[in-house]
């Protein structure tokens, strides 16, 4: 789940058109280079998993109050309107959003739970609290699945066969056609698939990490997606995590410290 939280930043100072870089041979990072609401988001809706228990409707209850509670500690995270609007809501409603903000907050339940079909499900409850259209659910599944085969040993062909029929997302394009028409686009249909596929055509945690940034677009999410699916299958190198937990506050690395616990415990592995 590092991984995703490196992505958010790492992506930062490059998202929207303007602050859009379509080369792979930009610094990695830089004092301009911060964590956003996908990082937030990604650790309530880990919190909210763990209390949760993998029971759906307890799970539900529990994503939507830690995602209200974290949202609520940092409000000028970069949400938008809508979710920002659901925040402030006395009676938050889901409001079938079918924007990327739910597969980049999704990373945990890639990781915390034995069995594909239980992440499938997992996911599904964390997009349902606020994208609840199919296309929000979708995202999220995909990239949970994604998460969990690579980190129990799938090859690239067997994920990328699986997303394809599973999801109907078109994987059978490379960086170099999608980088120089793609722009800042928020919609799960448009993020999630070139996500994957910067991690498909990667070499390594940080090539993915760099494919993704030069795709351009909303890019630190983008590059949040892909590489929460890049820690899962390559591991994520030891001076990244330890640069990564020094950005972030104590409550934030706390919690990271309280989810890798848990998985831990869950007999599944964290790192």
């Amino acid at each position: 789940m590092l991984g995703a939280i490196l992505g958010d930043i790492v992506g930062s100072p490059y998202e929207f058109d303007h602050n859009n870089y379509k080369y792979k041979d930009f610094p990695l990072l830089s004092e301009k280079s911060h964590f956003t609401d996908d990082t937030v988001m990604t650790i309530a809706v880990a919190v909210g998993l763990i209390a949760g228990d993998g029971e759906p409707r307890r799970t539900f209850g529990e994503v939507q109050s830690e995602m209200r509670a974290w949202g609520r500690a940092y409000p000028h995270a970069g949400y938008g309107g809508m979710f920002r609007r659901w925040l402030r809501s006395e009676n938050p409603k889901p409001y079938g959003s079918f924007g990327n903000g739910s597969a980049m907050r999704v990373a945990a339940a890639g990781w915390l739970f034995d069995t594909l079909d239980k992440t499938l499900e997992m996911a599904k409850v964390t997009a349902e609290v606020t994208h609840n259209h199919p296309e929000g659910i979708k995202g999220a599944q995909a990239t949970a699945a994604a998460i969990f085969l690579a980190r129990t040993g799938h090859s690239k062909p067997e994920i990328r066969q699986y997303v394809e029929q599973t999801f109907g997302y078109d994987l059978n394009r490379t960086c170099d056609e999608i980088r120089p028409h793609y722009r800042h686009v928020e919609t799960c249909q448009e993020t999630v698939p070139e996500a994957i596929i910067a991690f498909l055509e990667s070499t390594g945690f940080e090539d993915a990490l760099r494919n993704a940034v030069s795709l351009g677009g909303d890019s630190d999410t983008l590059a949040c997606i892909t590489c929460g699916i890049a820690e899962a299958f390559y591991g994520m190198p030891q001076e990244l995590r330890d640069e990564t937990l020094r950005r972030l506050p104590e409550d934030i690395r706390e919690t990271y410290e309280l989810f890798r616990e848990n998985a831990l415990d869950r007999k599944v592995s964290a790192d």
